[in-house]
């Protein structure tokens, strides 16, 4: 089972990590993490397909590299198949990226999916590709990137 906090946790790590204002949550399902971030000040769009979510600033589509650049950093909680294009959208326009992905889109056991995004991350051009741990159950290593 979940965690309900990952959303509250993720977004105060954020908040610590980065002072990036505008942020782009990709693949966000129903904006939770969209509300976290607001109620710390945070401007943030949610990019995903569920028509149902709450009433945050949502774009109901899906995310690729060609969306206009309004953010200063890219970040996705367990964003499933849309974890390679918060990396690769924060590298095709050298913002910073944090991700906490859960499964890969491949079939790749979760160990080698973590070594491989950061590999991918560094070969796109991160200066600085990290990893840290929400202090929650399940999935809680952010790998995140630095231009």
């Amino acid at each position: 089972m979940a965690d309900k906090r990952r959303f509250a946790l993720f977004a105060q790590w954020i908040a610590q990590t980065f002072p990036a204002p505008r942020i782009y949550d990709i693949a966000g399902g129903q904006g939770r993490l969209n509300e976290a971030l607001t109620s710390l000040g945070r401007q943030v769009t949610t990019f995903d397909l569920r028509h149902k979510h709450l009433p945050v600033t949502y774009a109901l589509r899906r995310f690729t590299l060609e969306e206009p650049c309004e953010a200063e950093l890219v970040v996705g909680m367990h964003p499933d198949g849309a974890t390679r294009i918060v990396i690769d959208y924060a590298a095709h326009h050298r913002l910073p990226f944090a991700v906490v992905p859960c499964c890969s889109d491949n079939g790749m056991p979760y160990n080698p999916w973590m070594r491989h995004l950061a590999e991918r991350a560094r070969g796109l051009g991160f200066s600085r590709v990290e990893e840290d741990r929400l202090e929650m159950i399940g999935r809680e290593r952010v790998l995140y990137g630095v231009p």
